[in-house]
């Protein structure tokens, strides 16, 4: 037994706050947390003091980090850079997300994820494919030429990663993927989104109705929200029982939009946190490419030549702050946006959460949420002497 009692920080179990408490550690377990006089004597104390401690963070869209795209090459030693770069930042869980490609790179994606995963790297939750069975009316960064509707080949490769992964979670548009294979999917235990899709209103609510519980980077590549036609974003902010991730960088999203937003958005599905981060993330790259194409990056925006958005130069800690000093939110409905919240779109237990028996996945933030230190499994990964 090897317990450590963090303490002199406030503690945030993902859904409520602790104060003068300690979480403990037993090596990679969290055992609990306790008040400061009910520590028990055999364990070590480490005081934080002062600041926060939250679950490490849950990020369910990354298409990459540490100056790698996860379409560039569907492996394991990607997968690893991926997870390393962000888990600097915090995030602990992730879903890494291929965009918009061939059948063949589909597959590839799904093989190494499940390799990873076998082979014990860090902070992989599963895997998040984004297309390529979206509408190439709101396309955006996706290569319109890659686009296509789903087949029953497609299907079936998905339906076989559902079995093969602990989370599977696919960006769909009603255009391009009938009610009755949503319903096929959703039954398999798929984590169906809607994006990408310029479809109306009802066409949403019926996809909801056969299993979709989720949006797509809320209001980007999406129907609006208008008088007389809701849209996509309509239909996420009105059904009580579809999520959605945004994107908080103050690019994608205005904050009137987020605060409206979160006002309007009927539970208790709730909005929940993503970068939607490419390779840029965890490196000093100015430009990359995707599908053949060069995304250029000036000023935390990234964009194709024509000035299109091709996802963010986002983590997760920065998307906190912003939630707070620009929207108003408070400490712990922020925090809930970035970890407890994206871990109940998966259905996921052990992310998210501090709670006794769960993998020690933490972090430390200071007064202002700049991020001190990360543990892993209970190992320091991020922090002062690392």
């Amino acid at each position: 037994m090897s317990l450590t009692a963090f303490t002199g920080a406030t503690i945030f179990d993902g859904s409520n706050s602790h104060s003068n408490s300690a979480l403990l550690v037993d090596s990679k377990r969290i055992s609990g947390i306790v008040a400061e006089n009910d520590i028990p004597n055999v364990a070590k104390h480490h005081n934080l003091l002062g600041g926060i401690i939250a679950p490490g963070f849950v990020d369910l869209q990354v298409n990459g980090g540490g100056g790698v795209l996860f379409n560039d090459a569907q492996s394991v030693e990607t997968l690893t850079k991926i997870t390393v770069a962000h888990a600097r930042f915090g995030t602990t869980a992730l879903l890494p997300t291929l965009i918009t490609d061939t059948p063949e790179r589909v597959a590839a994606a799904i093989d190494a994820v499940d390799q990873a995963i076998t082979a014990g790297v860090a902070g992989i939750a599963g895997l998040h494919l984004e297309g390529p069975h979206v509408s190439v009316a709101r396309k955006g960064a996706h290569d319109p030429a890659l686009i296509r509707p789903m087949k029953d080949a497609d299907l079936d490769m998905l339906l076989d990663a559902a079995n093969r992964l602990p989370h599977l979670m696919i960006t769909v548009a009603p255009e391009n993927v009938a009610p009755e294979q949503i319903k096929v999917l959703s039954d398999a235990g798929v984590i169906v989104s809607l994006g990408h899709s310029n479809a109306p209103y009802e066409d949403c609510k019926t996809a909801s109705e056969h299993g979709a519980t989720c949006a797509t980077h809320l209001f980007n590549a999406m129907s609006q929200l208008t008088g007389r036609e809701p849209g996509l974003v309509g239909a996420a902010l009105d059904t009580s029982n579809m999520h959605a991730g945004l994107i908080a960088d103050g690019i994608h999203v205005s904050t009137a939009s987020i605060r409206t937003a979160l006002h309007a958005k009927r539970g208790p599905a709730a909005i929940f946190l993503i970068t939607d981060a490419m390779s840029t993330v965890g490196s000093d790259i100015t430009e990359f490419t995707l599908n053949g194409r060069t995304i250029y990056r000036q000023d935390n925006r990234l964009t194709l030549s024509d000035g299109t958005l091709a996802g963010a130069d986002l983590d997760m800690p920065t998307a906190l702050r912003f939630m707070i000093n620009e929207i108003g939110l408070t400490l712990e409905a922020a925090l809930t946006m970035a970890t407890s919240a994206p871990a109940r779109v998966l259905g996921a237990k052990t992310i998210g959460a501090l709670a006794k028996d769960i993998p020690a996945n933490f972090v430390h933030l200071d007064e202002a949420l700049n991020l001190q230190t990360v543990w892993q499994n209970g190992v320091k990964i991020s922090g002062p002497s690392i």
